[in-house]
């Protein structure tokens, strides 16, 4: 919900937050009336409303009471045309033309009366109709009112919950999180959008198999040439006939996409402007926590632990003399990776500018991923019995989506390198799965096979992904500041960088900084990692081992973080971070931004103790204004607060 007047609403609310009840209550109400409820996004629209109670703008009990009246009404009101209309509701729109809207409310209220106005809050699809329902059915008023005023207090109080509860996270979660919360959730929707690309092609076609046959079949008799290349894959009799036309569809599907990517590149001379735009956001996404996890993920798809898995599934084809299966297989990884090699030397992609040399279109890893853990899978659905055997396709999916999120974040690729390996992959996979599942073979018992895959996946993933870790974030490094600047015109102006803001501009040796303010009672923070993080659940951490948690800049992890404890209140610090800056100076002198916080310890949802800067009112200490007057080998432009 991003629309203007759902903006303006909240803006609303926050301004008026006494006359805000009147809003709440509509809410509510339009959402529990008949019909209209069924179109009215009440989660969506609270969810808002319960942040503005988290923050402290909005009282919580009395949001909750408007919100359970204007429920309560709008039950009320439904239930009234219920008892007034009776059946005769049956014969108006849109119950005419959508009976199922009425249906499904009945069948509920017929198991249960009390208990289905309860249940059916809850549901949004026949959540405006069951107080209808019990009108038409001549349910008692009073014992109407018992369930619906018992049902709207806790739907009220529940609906609120989420957003109440982000509310009180919400200086956590940008403490903690910031940007890291947002690849996150980019990670999720990525394994949300291949779960769902996966499990509702197989629902679709479960449903639409019998027709898609029959069209085959018709199809096949009108063109005697090509038909019988289609009537090759039909055989009503044989088990294999439906798996072989999901894969035949599914390659026809993937390589209309293929050939669309690959002519939309071609016409349009090099990356897209998609390419570029989704490049720009993951690199401002960049942090220290998110990329040391997704540099791990980026291991998933890399030669040692893909070959492990490979390696181990072929010895067991091997040992077991399941000839066909373990030359398919050997077929499907060795093809496959001639193809994406070749690929890769013809065609000459402009790469990304974090990539290092040896990125390419496709992407080899995410093309790798998808025909070991697709073939693997065409390998084992057929002994898996009916609807289990989307389990390995799903678990294709996440592993590709994982790799290629991950390399996408870490800018070793453009999204097209990301798709074009998918499609590629996919190809592939789809015309040796065609030509292995033609052929019959013998049942073999599939349990001990998965169990060595993936087994072995998993072990090398554990073992080799976190120790490749700072070699891959070695690779992808930003790209060094292309802006020159003149001493003297940075001396005068400094770097004049609106997009971020600095307290202090130094240019000189680090170690030369580090030992100044070290002489002056600060101290070295080394880089924080998940189990520092981890370690502010600890209550019985003292506030001097408490991490400040990691920033980055323009992807550049802090260069150097420095504390100091106030020696008046232990749960108080000063902080000062330096990272590169975003320009260099002509002469070569190295250049560092900095940027200084004082910081409480605050507790957080009683479960986190964090450090939170406070408003950046207070003077910057002295030893940092004067050092270039106590060291000539640094040069300092200090910005007024």
């Amino acid at each position: 919900m991003h629309s203007a007047w759902f903006d303006n609403a909240v803006a609303w609310i926050g301004a008026h937050p006494h006359a805000a009840g009147l809003l709440i209550f509509l809410i509510a109400f339009s959402d529990a009336l008949i019909v209209l409820g069924a179109f009215v996004p009440a989660l969506p629209l609270l969810i808002p409303v319960g942040v503005l109670i988290g923050l402290g703008t909005l009282s919580g009990p009395y949001a909750v009471a408007c919100a359970a009246l204007g429920a309560l009404a709008g039950d009320g009101l439904s239930y009234w045309i219920g008892r007034r209309w009776g059946n005769r509701l049956r014969a108006v729109w849109p119950f005419r033309r959508y009976p199922q809207m009425l249906e499904r409310g009945e069948g509920l209220f017929r198991r249960n009366a009390f208990k289905s106005i309860l249940i059916a809050r809850y549901v949004g699809p026949i959540r405006p109709f069951v107080p209808a329902i019990a009108g038409m059915a001549g349910m008692p008023p009073a014992r109407y009112l018992q369930a619906s005023l018992l049902a709207c207090i806790s739907w009220a109080v529940l609906f609120l919950l989420p957003g109440w509860a982000l509310g009180q996270a919400y200086e956590a979660v940008a403490a903690v999180a910031d940007k890291l919360a947002l690849v996150l959730l980019g990670l999720l929707g990525a394994l949300a959008l291949a779960w769902a690309v996966v499990l509702y092609s197989w629902r679709w076609f479960a449903l639409h198999a019998d027709s898609l046959l029959a069209q085959l079949l018709r199809w096949s008799h009108r063109h005697p040439l090509l038909g019988r290349y289609a009537a090759a894959l039909i055989d009503r009799r044989r088990p294999e006939t439906a798996p072989l036309l999901l894969l035949a569809v599914c390659l026809f599907a993937v390589a209309w996409l293929w050939a669309w990517l690959s002519a939309s590149l071609a016409l349009h001379g090099g990356p897209l402007r998609l390419d570029h735009d989704v490049h720009a956001l993951m690199f401002a996404l960049r942090n220290p926590l998110a990329d040391r996890m997704l540099a791990t993920l980026a291991g998933l798809g890399s030669a040692p632990v893909l070959g492990v898995a490979f390696a181990a599934a072929l010895l067991w084809l091997l040992w077991r003399r399941r000839w066909l299966a373990a030359g398919h297989w050997l077929g499907a990884v060795a093809v496959g990776l001639a193809l994406t090699l070749g690929l890769d030397a013809l065609v000459d992609m402009p790469r990304p500018p974090t990539a290092a040399a040896g990125f390419g279109f496709p992407s080899i890893a995410v093309t790798m991923t998808t025909v070991v853990f697709g073939f693997f899978a065409v390998l084992i659905a057929r002994e898996l019995p009916g609807r289990q055997r989307v389990w390995p396709y799903l678990l294709a999916g996440i592993a590709t989506a994982l790799v290629g999120f991950a390399r996408l974040y870490l800018g070793a690729h453009w999204l097209s390198d990301i798709l074009g390996g998918v499609l590629l992959g996919a190809a592939w996979v789809l015309i040796i799965g065609i030509a292995y599942r033609r052929r019959r073979e013998r049942a073999f018992w599939m349990r001990p096979l998965a169990w060595t895959f993936y087994g072995a996946f998993a072990l090398a993933a554990g073992y080799f992904a976190p120790r490749s870790a700072p070699q891959t974030l070695a690779q992808f490094q930003p790209p060094p500041p292309t802006r020159v600047l003149a001493t003297a015109n940075w001396r005068a102006h400094g770097l004049e960088d609106p997009r971020h803001r600095f307290d202090l501009e130094i240019a000189g040796p680090l170690d030369v900084l580090q030992q100044r303010l070290l002489a002056q009672g600060w101290q070295v923070q080394p880089a924080a990692d998940w189990l520092g993080v981890l370690g502010l659940l600890d209550d019985g951490l003292p506030p001097a081992q408490r991490p400040v948690l990691p920033l980055a800049l323009d992807a550049h992890p802090e260069a150097l973080l420095l504390r100091r404890a106030d020696p008046a209140d232990p749960t108080r610090i000063e902080v000062l971070r330096l990272w590169p800056a975003p320009s260099r100076l002509a002469d070569g002198t190295p250049l560092w931004v900095a940027r200084f916080d004082t910081m409480q310890l605050r507790r957080r949802l009683r479960l986190l103790n964090l450090w939170k800067p406070d408003p950046p009112a207070h003077a910057l200490p002295p030893e940092l204004l004067t050092l270039d007057a106590t060291e000539p080998r640094l040069q300092l432009v200090t910005h007024p607060r």
